[in-house]
């Protein structure tokens, strides 16, 4: 049934895992989603790569597919407008092929490199005080010394692979390569290219590069693309780009928004000191805030919004609801021990460990989960740390290693949490929470009684992001005001703390902290030699 006469924007929603595609009209009803799986390569030297040419695949066999569905009509979409995996590189020619695999956020091989750069007299958590206080006092926060982000990407090629450095025209981040194949401009925007840290970020209507923090970075303008502002309009479809989706070449493409950023737009929660929580491959809990500032000692910062004019507070936590897809597959069933007949439903899987999860109560009878199964970005940024369970016994079941996977993640959650509240200096009474970890109610409940917060659970939590893509083109394209943002996101459940979990988890929540601190120095150890 195709909705005709609704405009409406395609949005693209590029992750880790897979491809989400959805149209979405500019009131942000979807009218259809399709998923494509996306392999991802985990290399031993702490590389994590993916074919950037398999992402564009992907966007087109699903919207093709979309496009077929009859839910959709090509001819009422009038944007296209990506959400993305943020902290990527892809190395292109003049001609914007990539060069090489592109690699993304969870690659540390640039670590040693950004250490050269970063350190000095009178170091700061390993940074220069000099640089570091231009860093900070420029871009607001400063390169990570996991080497993961792009600037760490870049110098790793660089010093690596000094051919690929030498015939790259220009370094452009996921979102920003696929804007590339959708318009033909090479260009990044004032909010995607702020984790390369070599912009002033001061004017939020006037971000630019800055000289001495490239000359510090060691990076060349030259490779890096022209910035344009946060939500504006890239341009039509190339003619090449609408013949492969099937669109028409007026649709125009709008500058799209690393995930973070597009999930605040998409969750609602888009006035200053309204937070969101998300729990999906990785996690992360932010705000808008109406300043720059930053919190080097847990990697947080207040970085340039998806929306025009405005500042999020952005922070990362590595792994989430990864950790229970590796419990799943790695742990309980992996392909040859599933339930039978459930090869191909994951989704049944994850319903029956929730269900299991139910029955066992608060706390897991005290069995602990780190999360940390690839190091950690905030609240510490310590690429050594590692995941495990704590206090298991010979009661242990499989649905305590399920409860205690999601317990441990919003441990995790309350960590930074903590620290959130002290950046914005004050209480935040409710979350609104999104991605896929959302869907699970257990899960939403516990993050409520872990937090002792209210939980709001956003209406179909996955496609946040691709309703936050939506709504930025809508607002780029004249059709909705940041104003109208919050009544159109509807709130599906409101899971309130329950009071007599509270100590419980207070405490377990001391003895999580407690494991961190008795144990960074031997992840330290354990993980030198990979994390060297």
């Amino acid at each position: 049934m195709s909705h005709a006469g609704d405009k409406s924007i395609l949005a693209i929603d590029l992750g880790t895992s897979a491809v989400k595609l959805a149209v979405v009209t500019l009131r942000g009803r979807i009218l259809g989603g399709e998923v494509e799986p996306l392999a991802l390569d985990l290399l031993p030297d702490g590389g994590a790569e993916q074919d950037p040419e398999a992402w564009w695949s992907a966007i087109v066999r699903g919207t093709r597919r979309l496009l077929g569905s009859g839910k959709v009509a090509a001819r009422d979409i009038i944007g296209v407008n990506c959400s993305s995996q943020w902290s990527g590189t892809v190395a292109v020619d003049e001609q914007g092929t990539p060069l090489r695999p592109a690699l993304i956020w969870m690659d540390s091989r640039g670590a040693p490199h950004v250490k050269r750069v970063a350190g000095g007299l009178v170091p700061i958590e390993g940074y220069g005080v000099t640089r570091l206080f231009q860093w900070i006092r420029l871009t607001g926060g400063v390169p990570s010394l996991s080497g993961k982000d792009p600037v760490g990407h870049i110098l790793y090629l660089q010093a690596e692979h000094p051919d690929v450095y030498r015939a790259t025209y220009k370094f452009l981040e996921p979102k920003d390569w696929l804007n590339l194949k959708l318009s033909g401009r090479f260009a990044a925007s004032y909010d995607s290219i702020t984790l390369h840290w070599v912009t002033d970020n001061r004017t939020l209507g006037r971000v630019d590069y800055d000289a001495g923090l490239l000359r510090m970075s060691g990076l060349h303008r030259e490779k890096l693309p022209d910035l344009v502002p946060a939500a504006s309009v890239l341009g039509p479809l190339s003619a090449r780009a609408a013949s492969e989706l099937g669109l028409s070449e007026d649709v125009r493409v709008v500058t799209g928004a690393p995930d973070i950023l597009a999930a605040a737009v998409g969750s609602g929660a888009v006035r200053d000191f309204e937070a969101h929580l998300c729990v999906g491959t990785s996690s992360w809990l932010c705000c808008h805030v109406p300043y720059k500032k930053s919190d080097l000692f847990h990697q947080m910062a207040s970085v340039p919004s998806a929306l025009p004019g405005r500042y999020l507070l952005a922070n990362e936590q590595e792994s989430a609801g990864i950790c229970l897809t590796f419990l799943k597959d790695n742990i309980l069933y992996g392909q040859a021990g599933r339930p039978e007949g459930q090869e191909e439903d994951s989704a049944e899987v994850y319903r029956l460990m929730e269900r299991e999860a139910s029955q066992v109560p608060a706390g897991s009878d005290r069995l602990i989960f780190l999360p940390w199964l690839n190091g950690e970005r905030s609240p510490v940024d310590d690429k050594s740390l590692r995941g495990g369970f704590f206090n298991q016994s010979l009661k242990t079941t499989r649905a305590h290693l399920v409860r205690a996977v999601m317990e441990g993640v919003a441990f995790n959650s309350r960590w930074l949490f903590t620290y959130v509240e002290q950046f914005v200096g004050r209480k935040l009474e409710s979350l609104r929470i999104i991605g896929g970890g959302a869907r699970s109610a257990l899960w939403c409940q516990i993050h409520a009684d872990v937090l002792g917060r209210s939980i709001q659970q956003v209406d179909e939590p996955v496609l946040a992001n691709a309703r936050g893509a939506a709504f930025q083109a809508a607002v780029a394209l004249g059709e909705l005001t940041v104003e109208e943002l919050p009544a159109l996101v509807p709130v599906a459940r409101t899971f309130e703390p329950d009071p007599a979990n509270r100590a419980l988890y207070d405490e377990l929540f001391r003895e999580f902290v407690n494991l961190y601190k008795s144990n960074k120095a031997i992840f330290a150890r354990l993980n030198r030699a990979r994390s060297a």
